[in-house]
């Protein structure tokens, strides 16, 4: 066919394909096979790239099936052809997560697996980057381990494993630790190992999420089950179709099968009695270790505990049902009150993420921690694996393994990584620059306990020193230790922790950076970013003041260096830091003030007028009121009173703290306590004044409006009841911010 033939068709077929008009694509490809490899997009496309972004799983198929039957071989450089990004249709496939796709694709070609675009990106490593856990399953099962290795990795040495954490798709993670325990030892250009990439997500840990209220409730009433390692079994294409078909419901009906099947489950507990006799029930569902026991422990621990929705031991196995029974009604009430609400999936995908990410933790952990301790345990012996991710200046090699500045070296991985690109050769970009060689010295890397604490990660900073208790020695570029970057981020949980393990105190506790900082120091220095989790300045520097006094307060006397480097004191320190949000906060403290007191004398104005003011008059013969037997003239006369005295009382605290001098010691406790005691009397005051003048005005017409009354009085107090509702927040974070001893971190910090 001539070029000029050629170019008509690929602008009719760009054009069908583009309105979706398929079964006429499917037509071309099958009269023109020399087709199957035209770019028809400005992109790089293909017609097949075009159908796999569509999602047309059944024309994919065709399209590859009439390739293979109408140019035989050829046809694998056709599924090989690449868009301007370098991806091949096995690597949208991939990134998409359509399984059928996947195996339509590879099963005419396993190397296709392997290709690599222009970021030396393979399919496999897409796959998980996009967390398609399924599709990347499914592309394992056609490699052996040794070949997933070489394909595992792009050119700046992120691995899979990398991206799985990253992206915090902990499921697909834990499969990949399963499958590929040498990648946990891996570090990609910049020397991060996949447990620094776990530190570095706070969110992921319940440590750094913030749940309240109802939402609490609910996220100790959820139970999720922990990870299992799965394993993909392929099927011929025509199976799995048959079976994606059969399905006996909609997927919007899933609630309602899952209630039936807990009261099957319920009916099973309570009236067949099993879970507690049935040994196929002793297994606990949210702990899939246990099946791996040997029978006799399994026995033991049936007779003796019971395991919890986190896999802790709470009570006999003899309680077994009563605890089905109890999970069984909290899911069947979350059911009841809008299971798959929002909400309710929001909590539920957050406290999976927070089981999978400890259970991704110790995995990482029980792989890694490989020392053997001498008596003292303050001497471990070295092993390579994890000594290289902690502790060893690392040099990146060639490749992308990791080297070592001593004779010791991870001789393992470099033979296994030297395979990571296609068919075990270097990428062009290591072929170009030959024997390149980056290395990251130990100072410039923090260890993922450094990392984990200056996130604010409590859980890993725990466990990793459980496992490695010579951990807590360890110190970044700037020679900081982990008590110093805990400080100085304003971590107060994780220093909560590291106090009361009470772990050498006496040596970590006394350390000083480069400059001669203490923590006392970094405890008194304010950073760019706001880090308390309270709004407005005041309360800001309210906390800075709270933290600095914990953390001065919860160490023996005479820890502190008096003078840092430059002289300075921690005083020093802190008042020199903190100049800019002592003058905010004392700016918003002015402004709140007036406005506030403005509003405060108004109410003192009326306040005074209403008092003094008797309903119905008085009896001129003994001067005592008309109706005072009446119980709204009482309610009348107490309320008017109690606005009287708050609405004064709040006036003479905005006044104080106006003319205070608002020093910055005074952002401690007075000024907060002033403003706290001002907006106390200021909404007291203003439900007196409403109550006064609904009791007052009650007399004019309860013989004729009298139920009429109640709705004209609530429209009529909404305006002044917006006024107090709007500072409830404020006045709420008061109380929290004056009464509470440890401030708390927010991870959403904002700009000062």
């Amino acid at each position: 066919m001539s070029s000029t033939g050629l170019e008509g068709i690929k602008k009719i077929l760009v054009k069908i394909a583009m309105k979706g008009d398929w079964k006429e694509v499917v037509n071309i490809y099958e009269e023109h096979p020399e087709i199957h490899k035209a770019k028809i997009t400005k992109s790089g496309d293909t017609a097949l790239h075009i159908a796999i972004s569509d999602g047309k799983d059944h024309i994919v198929e065709q399209l590859v099936q009439l390739m293979i039957a109408k140019s035989g071989r050829v046809a694998v450089e056709a599924l090989k052809t690449q868009n301007e990004r370098g991806n091949t249709p096995l690597h949208l496939a991939a990134s998409v997560g359509n399984v059928r796709m996947c195996k339509c694709i590879a099963n005419m070609e396993s190397e296709l697996i392997g290709c690599r675009n222009h970021d030396g990106e393979t399919p496999f490593w897409l796959a998980a980057l996009h967390g398609r856990k399924e599709a990347f399953l499914c592309l394992q099962s056609f490699l052996g381990k040794n070949q997933g290795y070489s394909f595992c990795r792009r050119n700046d040495g992120e691995t899979i494993l990398h991206c799985a954490i990253s992206g915090e798709y902990f499921d697909l993670a834990f499969q990949i630790i399963h499958l590929y325990e040498n990648l946990i030892n891996y570090v990609n250009e910049q020397g991060i190992s996949p447990l620094h990439l776990l530190a570095s997500k706070p969110s992921a840990f319940k440590s750094g999420s913030r749940i309240r209220g109802f939402h609490k409730i609910i996220y100790h009433c959820l139970f999720v089950d922990k990870l299992e390692v799965q394993t993909y079994h392929r099927q011929p294409l025509s199976q799995e179709l048959e079976y994606s078909n059969s399905a006996k419901y909609p997927e919007n009906y899933q609630s309602c099968t899952n209630f039936a099947w807990l009261i099957t489950k319920l009916f099973c507990l309570l009236v067949l009695g099993r879970g507690k006799n049935d040994p196929s029930q002793q297994s606990d569902e949210e702990d899939p270790n246990r099946q791996q026991c040997p029978n006799k422990e399994k026995d033991q621990i049936a007779l003796h505990t019971g395991i919890g929705a986190q896999g802790h031991h709470l009570f006999p196995a003899n309680y077994l049902t009563s605890f089905e029974a109890i999970k069984f009604i909290s899911k069947a009430m979350l059911i009841i009150f809008g299971l798959g609400s929002r909400e309710i999936v929001k909590i539920q995908e957050r406290k999976e993420k927070h089981v999978w990410a400890e259970q991704i933790l110790d995995e990482l952990l029980r792989r890694t921690s490989e020392y053997e301790y001498e008596d003292n345990g303050q001497n471990p012996q070295h092993s390579p694996s994890i000594k290289d991710v902690w502790t060893k200046p690392c040099t990146l090699m060639d490749g992308g393994h990791v080297g070592f500045s001593t004779s010791t070296s991870n001789e393992d991985s470099g033979k296994e990584d030297n395979q990571h690109d296609c068919k075990g050769e270097k990428n062009t970009k290591n072929k170009e620059d030959g024997e390149r060689v980056r290395k990251t010295e130990m100072g410039k890397r923090e260890t993922p306990i450094l990392v984990a604490a200056k996130n604010g990660v409590a859980e890993m900073v725990e466990r990793i020193l459980q496992i490695f208790p010579v951990a807590i020695h360890d110190m970044n570029s700037d020679m900081q230790n982990i008590i110093l970057l805990v400080v100085e981020n304003r971590q107060p949980h994780v220093y909560e922790l590291l106090h009361k393990m009470n772990i050498m105190k006496d040596s970590i506790f006394r350390k000083v950076d480069e400059d001669g900082n203490s923590a006392l120091h970094l405890a008194a220095r304010l950073g760019e970013y706001r880090p308390w989790l309270i709004p407005g300045a005041a309360l800001q520097m309210q906390w800075e003041i709270k933290w600095y006094e914990y953390v001065k307060n919860s160490m023996p006397h005479h820890f502190f260096v008096r003078f840092n480097k430059e002289g300075k004191t921690p005083k020093e320190v802190f008042t020199e830091t903190h100049k800019k949000l002592v003058k905010k906060g004392g700016d918003w403290l002015t402004n709140t003030s007036e406005s506030c007191s403005v509003v405060a004398a108004l109410i003192a104005t009326v306040a005074f007028a209403t008092s003094a003011t008797v309903p119905g008059g008085v009896k001129q013969d003994i001067g005592t009121p008309i109706l005072e037997n009446e119980p709204a003239f009482d309610c009348f006369a107490i309320s008017s009173l109690i606005a009287l005295c708050f609405s004064v009382t709040s006036v003479v605290m905005f006044l104080s703290i106006l003319t205070s001098r608002q020093q910055e010691r005074d952002f401690g406790i007075s000024l907060p306590r002033k403003l706290l005691l001002g907006l106390t009397s200021l909404f007291v005051s203003i439900a007196s004044m409403l109550i006064s003048f609904c009791s007052g005005h009650f007399f004019l017409i309860k013989d004729k409006l009298k139920f009429a009354a109640y709705p004209a009085y609530a429209v009529t107090c909404l305006p002044v009841t917006f006024f107090a509702i709007a500072q409830f927040p404020l006045y709420f974070d008061l109380i929290w911010a004056t009464f509470k001893k440890v401030p708390q971190r927010s991870y959403k910090v904002t700009p000062l």
